[in-house]
């Protein structure tokens, strides 16, 4: 099998790492499908990807929507090569504020909704398959404020070292990376805007956040040929933020 006739599918595509990882296995000759919760914002990242660049609109919460992106992607493709789980959101707040409804939105979308949309996508991945997993920092990191974004980030973590040994006898590896602080979309949304960035890259021994494309570059790799003994592992890629004395 040929490169150009191997296919991605990346949830969240249409904006920040999601959106830098299309780039990147497009690059790399995938054919790649993007999935969103918003018609426009997909149609608008498909048209700048560019061919073969596809879109999907899909809410990862939904359980319909996954069998829904299942049907569409066996209708489509038939089999894929590349699942990556990327589709997140970031509430934060402190502990004794957090309500119901935020931590069913959080957990609905960073794990319920990962962990079914693997579930519904899994038997159309080719034995030798990838599924990547992203995951966070914050999964570990004790973060103050993000008691439920952290504790959706740990669930990833945990489900990926499972099905890392799971899926091994189908020759599927399952890895996960685990960004530090990234410089995407989903910061502003979270009211997380420059100063905080400001504030981040001064606790991380590079002096600097990281951006989109650096994360990409990793799932291309780890889903490459050249990584094909690499499996179960969670790849921190933080600048050296998780080791850093103040981190947190």
């Amino acid at each position: 099998m040929t490169k150009q006739q191997q296919t991605v599918v990346i949830t969240g595509g249409n904006s920040g790492i999601g959106y830098a990882t299309a780039e990147e296995f497009l690059g790399r000759g995938y054919r790649t499908l993007i999935t969103g919760r918003n018609p426009a914002a997909i149609q608008e990242a498909v048209y700048q990807l560019g061919f073969p660049a596809e879109g999907f609109t899909a809410d990862q919460r939904s359980l319909e929507d996954a069998q829904k992106l299942a049907d569409y992607v066996r209708s489509r493709y038939g089999k894929i090569d590349v699942l990556v789980i990327n589709a997140g959101v970031g509430k934060f707040g402190p502990f004794e504020a957090t309500t119901e409804e935020l931590f069913d939105e959080v957990m609905d979308i960073n794990f319920k909704g990962a962990f079914f949309t693997v579930q519904h996508l899994l038997p159309l991945l080719n034995e030798g398959a990838s599924i990547v997993f992203l995951s966070s920092s914050n999964a570990n990191g004790g973060m103050p404020g993000a008691s439920v974004h952290s504790a959706s980030k740990a669930a990833i973590n945990s489900l990926a070292r499972t099905l890392s040994r799971e899926l091994a006898p189908k020759k599927i590896r399952v890895n996960t990376i685990v960004p530090g602080p990234v410089d995407t979309p989903i910061l502003q949304k979270a009211g997380l805007g420059q100063d905080t960035l400001a504030h981040m890259a001064s606790r991380i021994p590079l002096g600097r956040v990281a951006v989109p494309a650096e994360i990409a570059k990793l799932a291309g790799f780890i889903t490459s040929e050249d990584a094909t003994f690499i499996n179960g592992a969670e790849f921190s890629i933080d600048g050296g933020f998780s080791v850093h004395p103040l981190a947190g």
